[in-house]
């Protein structure tokens, strides 16, 4: 069987789906449903988001320079979803989808109590690259519930029942078939 050419799309997946939380400069806080961001550094650690100028957590971002990434699980898949077919200009996301805003150590924006990570994130450069600007982010802080964390302090994901976004629809994963490094370990 032979390959089909298609037309170029973002066809990279799966990615994972974050709750983005943001604050205006007045301190209301508001939450966006991103799906476009990913790791961009190891020291420092850095990641991405990518958001559509025409949302209203872009300003936002855009003004504070500052954001949380809150890592939902499975179960919270319905919220998450929700927050990203809303806007916040005409919701309170927090209140309306029953998740607590926490304070943060580092930024203004709030950490997401129910997500358990959270990544506390300062802009450091952004870049508007056509439908989306990304902004690229040093996590400035790093929160873990303890109740995803095995006896050795390291995220068990089994515990946070992970699952990402791919071509529109959501998916979950938590089987693992291998570990860094284990192709040189079998030779």
């Amino acid at each position: 069987m032979g390959k089909r050419a298609k037309k170029p799309e973002t066809y990279l997946f799966p990615v994972p789906v974050v709750l983005v939380t943001c604050v205006d400069k007045a301190g209301k806080p508001n939450i966006i449903t991103i799906a476009w961001t990913g790791v961009v550094n190891s020291e420092p650690p850095m990641v991405s988001v990518s958001i559509r100028p025409s949302r209203y957590s872009y300003k936002l971002v855009k003004e504070t320079g500052e954001f949380v990434i809150n890592i939902p699980t499975a179960e919270q898949a319905f919220v998450t979803d929700w927050c990203g077919v809303v806007s916040g200009r005409d919701h309170d996301k927090f209140g309306t989808g029953k998740l607590t805003a926490e304070p943060a150590s580092v930024v203004k924006a709030p950490l997401i109590r129910e997500c358990p990570v959270n990544l506390e994130c300062v802009v450091r450069e952004s870049r508007l690259l056509g439908t989306h600007e990304m902004f690229i982010a040093e996590v400035v802080k790093a929160h873990f519930d303890e109740s995803v964390l095995d006896d050795k302090g390291r995220l068990d994901f089994e515990k946070i029942h992970p699952w990402a976004y791919c071509e529109g629809l959501y998916f979950k994963f938590t089987e693992q078939i291998g570990s860094y490094g284990f192709s040189k370990k079998a030779r």
